[in-house]
């Protein structure tokens, strides 16, 4: 007798289920959010007027340069934000693709809590 076919949560198709190097690369990028000192630079590159050097976060951190060079390299291997030298100074600013596709996972957590949340009253 041939195995059943693997169970799928409610029904859900292989095609709707986040494949496994997404939920890998999203899974990471929250991580390097998960820190205050990250998401607050990311949310400095914001106001910023999208892109700012290393010297501007010294401003807003009681942090060595070497350890926001640390926090910058975690955000850029997480593929959140971009860097380019000008001179002597390296701009950051962030992955705009990269954010969109966490608003596109969160927007689609925040549609199955809806569904539920009707079905369940």
């Amino acid at each position: 007798m041939p195995d059943p076919a693997p169970s799928r949560p409610c029904g859900a198709s292989p095609e709707e289920m986040l494949s496994e190097s997404t939920i890998d690369t999203r899974a990471d990028q929250l991580k390097a959010l998960a820190s205050p000192v990250r998401l607050r630079m990311v949310d400095l590159i914001y106001h910023g007027g999208g892109e700012i050097c290393v010297c501007e976060f010294m401003d807003h951190f009681d942090l060595s340069q070497p350890t926001i060079s640390h926090h910058l390299k975690v955000l850029r291997e997480a593929g959140l934000i971009q860097s380019r030298q000008e001179g002597t100074m390296v701009r950051h600013r962030v992955d705009e693709t990269a954010f969109t596709a966490l608003a596109t996972l969160m927007d689609r957590f925040s549609t199955v809590r809806a569904t539920e949340d009707v079905a369940a009253r």
